[in-house]
């Protein structure tokens, strides 16, 4: 796609296919199809080549797979050809989205560079990787960091580093567990981000729910990235902190809405003015309870306040109280400014 990913005002919402995929090209494209029908913005797959990221012996994190004796043979499974990719990011053209895919070596940075990405996605334990940075920054593609693993000064580094090679940068506030609890999404972490780097600031959130990212994007981001799945109940290890393409729809939604709404400041006065007939009909006035002869001293209980506005505002009870009447008035009677002597 020709546009550009970063926009100013506008948010965009990543769906993360990661490993949901489990080696299937055919799901992987299933997968794009209901990100396109959801309403997103990007979908975002992950490029493992086991051989250049990996050693034979990396220990599994959580042994979820029965069918892969190790976790590179897994890796292994995950991996596409170069064909495979850019059949996806063809059908991810088609279908209006972003193409973008975190590459987790050099090697896959020159297949992803090759296939082409409309931003270099940096997973969170990817952002030290300098010999991979390097190979990926030459192609002066914009670069979206995300942050789960890395302190403050971590993060200062990587951002100063993209913008010494005259990147354009953003960063993604996460948090690496999956799924993560709502105490641990760290929305002021975003902000402060936000204050403190002057970049595009995002959300990347492994709750599995859309509460954090509509939080977020009230608050300002400019980029948001969840999880997705077919269901709750499919395999694979990023399913617990995955939204369903129901749950999708509702949060772009709900973003869009709260775009419009960010973007749209209200002048509460001119508002208010708009609202005159309807003021008229609901706002009360000062209505009279009995019968009162002319020159009769108005007492609180001979006043009562009713709809519509057709007299005396109501919110001057105070001041018409202990006032003398200039003319009788009958029960039930709107009092008007001309009956009060001043």
């Amino acid at each position: 796609m020709s546009k550009p990913f970063l926009v100013a005002g506008r948010c965009r919402v990543i769906a993360e296919v990661g490993q949901s995929h489990d080696g299937s090209l055919g799901t992987a494209h299933a997968f794009l199809d209901s990100i396109a029908d959801a309403g997103a913005d990007a979908v975002k797959f992950q490029t493992h080549i086991a051989q250049a990221e990996s050693q034979p012996d990396e220990p599994w994190r959580v042994k979820f797979s029965p069918q892969d004796d190790s976790r590179f043979e897994y890796w292994k499974r995950m991996e596409f050809t170069p064909a495979q990719w850019r059949g996806l990011k063809e059908h991810a053209d088609e279908r209006g989205l972003f193409f973008l895919s975190s590459p987790f070596s050099e090697e896959a940075v020159d297949l992803l560079t090759d296939v082409g990405v409309a931003a270099w996605k940096v997973a969170s334990g990817q952002i030290t990787d300098l010999w991979m940075l390097e190979r990926l920054a030459k192609t002066g593609w914009p670069v979206l960091f995300s942050t789960g693993m890395s302190p403050i000064s971590e993060i200062d580094w990587a951002v100063s580093w993209a913008q010494h090679k005259g990147l354009d940068v953003a960063v993604m506030q996460c948090t690496s567990a999956y799924p993560s609890s709502f105490r641990e999404v760290g929305l002021n972490v975003m902000t402060e981000l936000a204050e403190r780097l002057a970049v595009p600031v995002g959300l990347s959130d492994h709750s599995g729910k859309i509460y954090p990212s509509l939080a977020a994007a009230a608050l300002g981001a400019q980029l948001l990235e969840v999880h997705v799945t077919f269901s709750r109940q499919s395999f694979g290890p990023d399913v617990p902190a995955s939204i369903t393409f129901e749950e999708l729809r509702t949060l772009v939604e709900g973003v869009r809405a709260t775009e419009t709404m960010l973007s749209s400041p209200v002048d509460k006065d001119a508002m208010a003015a708009k609202m005159a007939e309807m003021r008229d009909l609901f706002m009360k006035s000062i209505v009279t309870r009995r019968d009162l002869v002319a020159g009769a001293v108005l007492h609180v209980e001979d006043l009562t306040t009713k709809k519509p506005a057709r007299g005396v505002s109501a919110q001057r009870m105070h001041e018409v109280v202990g006032r003398t009447l200039r003319r009788g008035v009958r029960t039930g009677d709107f009092l008007q400014k001309e009956d009060i002597e001043d």
